[in-house]
Order: structure tokens, then C-alpha cells, then sequence
């Protein structure tokens, strides 16, 4: 199918990497609608934010969460598709006829073991054990979603033609989806897209980030149970396999790449001490700078499993649960997109949002630092530092599949540690709604000059065919065979889900989580009789 992107492809190539290359972008006193748009809908921004956040849905298990931004988007007028890619939390929101095709997305689920009370400083789980939004991910939908609306009623008050697809990080944390996202054909025919992700920052970046990609794969021994003491020699223990298989695997990371990053959890090491494990799994997340070095570590992952099953008499299969791409970024949309986050400029921090940011740097011994008073630089290959490996995000799927960038937007607070409850304490206080709000409006005006500027769009088609596609070349590591491993956590949430509900946001009765929990922002005790 001949999409937007291809019939101006053509266009300009010979300024494709010149400093006015996006240029030609929407006017003033439409970004202005956009803007004031996403104002109108603040309100709406903090209980959606707050909302997700009380959901605390980790990866797959999503359920409450997309059910919610479902209803919400069907609600402003999008035709929702649920259960897109085989993945039932997953879904896509489209809208508009003509013009191009702009797909919004952002991450929704949670992480486990990090239930953490917004707004409080110190270490509080609302469930002990509990999932929570330690990464943030419970603001970036929300903001996708205004930022929508804010472009659609502009388009449709102006008759510009375009059309947008939503669309949710399913579980980003497990680096599970968005690789089946791209071989299910979801990105078939869209023009750009532009994704968001939490940050204590607001900014956005191009060329190649320096994150490392990923692959995800589970192995799996068999071997023969016998009695411990009385007849050990009968059996062949599959976790003596999976033993060995790290221990091999630590040796072997000293002659691997600097860059690399590897880690494992065993999820399934025997039943009881006095009879020899039959099966033993170790899930291993391996991760390194290129689609090449991906598929050499997983290949001696291989390696060394099928040469522990033989020590040890027992044989192996292996599952890929999750791929990641490496990441980068569209130039000509970055340099978009940074016009316009320098226009909105960072949100009006009040003195209790200062306050606050302070008591959790001090209180969890975090460098003390500010809210930031001033957006970010555009970050370029040229002013970033030498990567040396590091996390990954399966948005570089869908980067390797149509010119994408990644805006990071600042609800919450600097110096957090990632994947911690620390980065959960202000994800549901008004630094996470003004955040949330002004992302919104970069989001707004950047879908804005895409849908009103063709060679905005033929440089970015431009730009991803003649410079990134020549760096490298998409190759996942999932096959055909393959599928999301929706059955994840479902375990953990049929446990931990009565006790969450307790805790769900109810917007009709609190204007703010914060109240409903009984906190006085700032301060960081929590009055025990509103407390669920």
C-alpha cells in the first residue's frame, strides 16, 4: 500500500540534513489552539494520571488500565480495535480520514515489588510486595491521550486532513510487545510516530541513543527425579543444569564487550530439597549495542545451556519471551519537536513542588537537585556522551519500522533510581499532572506540523531510508513460531489484585489521589483514617 510517507519521499532530498531541515511546520495560532486545548483538559490529565497510577497493572496485566484509556479514548470519538497482536491489553485508537498517519504512543504498565504511596518521602508499600509505578509509566498514556484530543479538535475546527492511531506500551518492563507490534503489521501504513517517556527532564533526541537492545529468552531443563539421600544416582537434576549454566555464563562475561549487559533470575528451581528436580528454568535478559552483538550473545547463551545439559544428563529447550531494538531517533521530527518543547518551556514548579522534590532527594539520600527551571538540549550523537551499554526500551522496534522519536517529559523528580519506589513518590502528585500537561502540548504542536507540512514529512522519510537504515538493519530475533508471553504475572495479579482494589482511585468522590489517601501535599505522613 502506497502511504503518505512514500508519495513525498521524493521531496528535498538535497536538504535532508541541513539545520533547516524542519522548518516548514504548523502556525502559531495553531499551536496556540493546541495548547490551550491540553489547558482545557488539565483536570482531566491528573485523574487520568491518577488513575493508572492506583491500577498498578504490571506487564500483561493491564487489564483495569486499558479498559479505562479505552473508554476514555471511545469517549472523545477514536474507534478503539482491542486485543491487537494477540495481546489482550493491547489495543489501537484511530481517527481522521486523508492526510497522513500519526501514531501516538506510551507505555502502561507497572513493575513489581515496588507498591509505593505517592506523595511521601519515605519507603510506604500500599501492598506489601506489591506492584507500583516505579518507571512512571501511569502519566505517559494519559498525556498521549489529551494531546490527541488537543490535535483532533484543531483539525477538525481548520479541516486538516490527517489521521492518528493510539496505541499502549504493553509490557514495556518485560521488553515483550512492541517487536510483535511491527511483525503484526500494526505500523503498516503509518507515516511518523512519536512516543513519550517519563523523565525528570523535558527534551528529546535523534540519531542513534546508545541504549543497548535485547533479547529475552527462557531455558528450560528436564531431567529425572529420585530420592536425595537414598538414591541420588538415579536422578538428573535440572537444576544442577541451570546451576552451571550461570556459572558458565558468569566466566564468560569477562571476554565478552564492555558494552554488553546480561542478568538472570532461575523461575523455577525444584519443588523440595529431598527430591531431584525433574525441571529447572533460569530466564536471561541478554543485551548489547547492535543487532549483531544481540544475536552472538544469545547464540553462546545457547552454547553454554546445551553444554550444561550435557555435564549433567539432562536436556534443554529455550523460549524467546521479549525482543528489544536498539534505539534511534528521526532528526528532522526531533528538531520538530524541540522547537516546539522550548516554546512550551518547562511547568511553573511551586514552592510545594520544590519542597517536596527536596524531602525525597534527602529522605532516600538522592543528589539534592531543583525541579528544572530550563528544557533540556536536544541531544545529538555529537553532544552525547560514548555509550558503554546500558537499558533498553522495545520502542526501537517500532523506530526501525517508521520515523519515530521518543520526547521525554518532566513529572518527575531528578536523582531517582529507576525500576525503584523512589521513582514512584511523585507519580501521582501535581509535579506528575504539570509534567504530564506540558509533554501534551509538544505532543499536540509536533502532530500539528507533521500533519500541516509535507517536507517535514519527506525529511523524516528521507532521513530514516538514507541515514539510518544505512547504519544497520532490523533483524529481531523472534520468529514466526514465536508468541507474547501474555501468561506473565498473570499469577502474581490473581493474588495481589483483591488487595490492590482497596486502593483504586475513585474520581467521583476525591478530587485527587492524594486526597483519597488521606496525604497533605507536601507533606509526607499519611492520616491513617482515610486511608483504605
Amino acid at each position: 500500500m502506497t502511504t503518505f510517507r512514500d508519495a513525498v519521499t521524493a521531496l528535498l532530498l538535497g536538504t535532508l540534513l541541513t539545520p533547516q531541515a524542519a522548518l516548514a511546520q504548523a502556525g502559531k495560532a495553531l499551536k496556540r489552539e493546541a495548547e490551550n486545548k491540553v489547558d482545557a483538559q488539565a483536570k482531566d490529565i491528573q485523574v487520568m494520571v491518577d488513575q493508572v497510577f492506583s491500577y498498578a497493572e504490571p506487564g500483561f496485566q493491564e487489564v483495569r488500565t486499558s479498559a479505562y484509556l479505552t473508554a476514555v479514548l471511545e469517549k472523545a470519538g477514536f474507534t478503539v480495535t482491542r486485543g491487537v497482536a494477540g495481546i489482550p491489553t493491547a489495543f489501537t485508537a484511530t481517527w481522521g480520514e486523508g492526510g497522513p498517519l500519526i501514531a501516538l504512543g506510551s507505555d502502561i504498565d507497572g513493575l513489581l515489588g515496588v507498591s509505593q504511596y505517592p506523595g511521601m518521602a519515605e519507603a510506604k508499600a500500599m501492598v506489601e510486595g506489591g506492584p507500583g509505578h516505579g518507571e512512571g509509566h501511569n502519566a505517559g498514556l494519559p498525556l498521549v491521550i489529551a494531546a490527541a484530543i488537543a490535535a483532533k479538535s484543531v483539525m477538525e475546527k481548520h479541516h486538516i486532513p490527517g489521521r492518528l492511531m493510539i496505541w499502549p506500551g504493553v509490557a514495556e518492563e518485560l521488553l515483550a510487545t512492541k517487536a510483535y507490534y511491527v511483525r503484526e503489521g500494526l505500523f503498516k501504513g503509518v507515516d511518523a510516530c512519536i512516543f513519550t517517556h517519563v523523565s525528570s527532564e523535558f527534551g528529546t533526541a535523534y540519531g542513534d541513543f546508545g541504549m543497548n537492545g535485547m533479547v529475552s529468552v527462557e531455558y528450560q531443563f528436564r531431567g529425572k527425579t529420585a530420592h536425595s539421600a537414598g538414591m541420588p544416582w538415579e536422578g538428573r537434576s535440572a537444576l544442577d543444569a541451570v546451576e552451571l549454566m550461570n556459572t558458565s555464563w558468569n566466566f564468560r562475561r569477562e571476554h565478552l564487550p564492555v558494552t554488553q549487559r546480561s542478568h538472570y533470575v532461575i523461575t523455577d528451581g525444584g519443588g523440595q530439597p529431598n527430591i531431584v528436580p525433574a525441571t529447572a528454568s533460569v530466564w536471561y535478559y541478554f543485551r548489547d549495542r547492535s543487532f549483531g552483538a544481540i544475536k552472538s550473545m544469545y547464540e553462546t547463551g545457547n552454547e553454554i545451556s546445551e553444554a550444561a545439559a550435557k555435564a549433567t544428563g539432562t536436556t534443554v529447550s529455550h523460549r524467546v519471551l521479549g525482543y528489544a531494538a536498539p534505539n534511534f531517533g528521526n532528526k528532522p521530527m526531533a528538531e520538530a519537536a524541540y522547537a516546539n518543547i522550548a516554546a512550551v518551556g518547562m511547568p511553573h514548579w511551586s514552592a510545594d513542588d520544590q519542597v517536596f522534590a527536596k524531602a525525597v532527594q534527602q529522605a532516600n539520600q538522592r543528589k539534592v537537585e531543583p525541579l528544572k527551571a530550563k528544557v533540556s538540549e536536544l541531544s545529538t550523537p555529537e553532544n552525547r556522551p560514548q555509550s558503554i551499554g546500558g537499558g533498553s526500551d522495545d520502542i526501537g522496534d517500532i523506530m526501525w519500522a517508521v520515523p519515530t522519536i521518543t520526547i521525554r517529559f518532566p513529572s518527575n523528580v531528578p536523582n531517582m533510581i529507576g525500576h525503584h519506589l523512589t521513582s514512584a513518590m511523585a507519580m501521582a502528585t501535581p509535579i506528575a499532572h504539570k509534567g504530564a500537561v506540558a509533554g501534551a502540548k509538544a505532543v499536540a504542536m509536533t502532530v500539528l506540523d507533521l500533519m500541516t507540512s509535507p517536507k517535514l514529512l519527506a525529511q523524516a522519510t528521507s532521513y530514516f531510508n538514507d541515514v539510518q537504515l544505512k547504519s544497520d538493519s532490523y533483524a529481531p530475533l523472534i520468529t514466526a513460531q514465536d508468541k507474547p508471553a501474555i501468561w506473565l504475572n498473570e499469577k502474581v495479579m490473581r493474588d495481589m489484585r483483591p488487595q490492590l482494589e482497596k486502593f483504586y482511585y475513585d474520581p467521583a468522590r476525591y478530587p485527587s489521589y492524594l486526597e483519597q489517601l488521606g496525604i497533605s501535599y507536601p507533606s509526607v505522613t499519611i492520616e491513617s483514617k482515610k486511608a483504605p
